[in-house]
C-alpha cells in the first residue's frame, strides 16, 4: 500500500492558486442550498487567485494542509472580531475540499490554528458557523466547542442564522 505525507504550513504567495481551489469546491459543497445560488456563485468568485495572493502577502495568517503534493484544505485565524465575545482568538476559516473530509484533517488544522493563536497569546478561541450548516456545527461540537452566541448574517436578500462556538483555555 502506497502512503502519502501529511503536513501543514504556512500559504506563500505562489499558493493562492489552489487555495482558491480549495476554497471553491469547499464552498460549493458547505453551502449549495444554504446560501441562494446567485450569492454562492458571487462569493466564490470574489475569492479567486488573485484574492488570495493579495491576503498572503499582507500576512494573513493561512496554514494549508497538504496531503502529499495536494493542498487539502485551509485555516485562517487571527484575532477575535467579535468584542462582545470573551475570547482573544478567532478561527476565521477552515475548509477542506469534499474528498478530505471525515478524515481527521480538519482536526489536525484546527489544533495547528489554535496552537498558532495560543504562541500569540490568544489561547481562548471562537469560530462562527451558519446555523443550517449541519457538518460544521457538528464538527465543532465534536471538538469540544460550546455555543456561546448567536447572531444574523445578510447575504444578498436573505438573513441567515450563525452561531459561535468558544473554547476556553484549558486549565492547569
Amino acid at each position: 500500500m502506497k502512503t502519502s505525507s501529511l503536513a501543514i504550513r504556512r500559504a506563500a504567495p505562489d499558493d493562492a492558486g489552489a487555495v482558491a481551489d480549495v476554497h471553491d469546491s469547499a464552498w460549493r459543497t458547505a453551502y449549495r442550498g444554504i446560501l441562494p445560488g446567485t450569492e454562492l456563485e458571487r462569493m466564490i468568485a470574489r475569492r479567486g487567485p488573485n484574492w488570495w495572493e493579495r491576503a498572503i502577502r499582507r500576512r494573513v495568517p493561512v496554514m494549508l494542509l497538504e496531503h502529499g503534493r495536494e493542498v487539502a484544505g485551509y485555516v485562517t485565524y487571527g484575532q477575535s472580531r467579535a468584542r462582545a465575545l470573551p475570547f482573544r482568538g478567532e478561527i476565521y476559516e477552515i475548509y477542506l475540499r469534499p474528498e478530505y473530509q471525515g478524515l481527521g484533517f480538519g482536526r489536525a488544522l484546527f489544533a495547528s490554528a489554535k496552537q498558532e493563536l495560543a504562541a500569540q497569546g490568544r489561547r481562548s478561541v471562537v469560530v462562527w458557523a451558519l446555523a443550517d450548516n449541519e457538518p460544521a456545527v457538528r464538527f465543532y461540537t465534536s471538538l469540544g466547542g460550546r455555543a456561546v452566541g448567536r447572531s444574523m448574517d445578510r447575504i444578498g436578500e436573505s438573513i441567515l442564522p450563525k452561531l459561535a462556538f468558544g473554547w476556553a483555555p484549558a486549565r492547569g
